[in-house]
């Protein structure tokens, strides 16, 4: 019984977000250019719960580049109206839409001029005649067996924040390293801001051969440089090709002579490289996208400058 609570809980509150998907019209599209042209910062108020959830929205919203922060209602009547200027812009959130505390305040937030973005589960209460922008976040019923507590109502407000900062996010191509420079004390920031060329392995720590190598020689350079491949050069020093372990045991199991071929003969051409400047999360991305263990470091001329193996960014602890 208490597995089938729980799952009837997690339907009703997906079946509501995914009814708030269907809802959305030019009004959304309205509130998203509000916010990509607002001058100032995004200020978010609610009461009670809907206070919580605008808590979580103003935090997400300055997450992604959007400078904004939540004002209490009632602590907005008694003073802290002080700080809304003209050139920001309000998000208010109301379940019923009819919230006294921004009643109280709402009046004095037009007088100031910043314009009204509300989120409610009633789009046709009185509160929303007062606003510039409605978004309706209205819900069949509640999660809650008595249709009472704030449960599918708050995930439909809360969704509906994210939908606004994320459209928001992609208008304006906010970047991974954009999020990183806002996260740098996270795993994340920390991984999104670290490029390769702080991990990579450079100069003579690099494994390199000529395509007229001898394999037997490329296998002793591979041995001694210990990172499971080599990269092979031409004679104006760019990479023409990689040879690895796995390369040499496919070889093994189908050629008895290999040891007297050149390395030439059997590199992988063009293999995958990375540059230098690149994010170490682009590095973790190719190599999980095309299962290899090492990347080629190179630059503009593809000359390589350095190797990354998928082991240095393990000891790194930033996965």
């Amino acid at each position: 019984m208490i597995l089938k609570n729980g799952r009837e809980v997690i339907k009703k509150e997906a079946e509501a977000v995914a009814e708030l998907a269907e809802r959305l019209n030019d009004n959304f599209v309205k509130a998203v250019e509000m916010l990509l042209e607002c001058k100032g910062r995004v200020i978010v108020t609610g009461m009670g719960k809907s206070g919580l959830i605008g808590k979580k929205v103003a935090a997400t919203l300055t997450s992604t580049g959007i400078a904004a922060f939540f004002l209490h209602p009632a602590e907005g009547v008694h003073g802290d109206l002080g700080l809304v200027r003209a050139e920001d812009l309000i998000i208010a959130i109301s379940k019923s839409g009819a919230t006294e505390e921004l009643y109280q305040i709402l009046p004095v937030l037009k007088r100031i001029g910043a314009p009204i973005i509300l989120l409610t589960g009633q789009p046709d209460s009185p509160l929303s005649a007062k606003c510039d922008i409605v978004l309706d976040c209205s819900v069949k019923s509640e999660a809650c067996p008595n249709n009472l507590v704030p449960t599918s109502s708050a995930t439909a407000a809360l969704v509906m924040g994210d939908a606004l900062a994320i459209a928001c996010l992609k208008e304006r191509d906010f970047s991974p390293e954009d999020f990183a420079y806002l996260h740098p004390g996270g795993l994340l920031g920390r991984r999104l801001l670290m490029k390769v060329e702080e991990l990579m392995h450079t100069n003579s720590m690099i494994p390199i051969v000529r395509p007229e190598t001898a394999l037997r020689e490329t296998i002793l350079e591979i041995t001694e440089k210990r990172l499971g491949t080599a990269l092979i050069i031409d004679n104006d020093n760019r990479l023409v090709g990689i040879f690895t372990d796995g390369d040499l045991r496919r070889l093994a199991e189908k050629d008895e002579q290999f040891f007297k071929r050149r390395t030439g003969d059997v590199m992988i051409k063009n293999p995958k490289t990375i540059r230098p400047g690149a994010i170490l999360d682009e590095a973790l991305a190719m190599m999980e996208k095309y299962s290899i263990m090492v990347l080629p470091v190179v630059d503009k001329e593809k000359r390589p400058v350095g190797i990354i193996h998928l082991h240095d960014i393990l000891k790194s602890k930033l996965v």
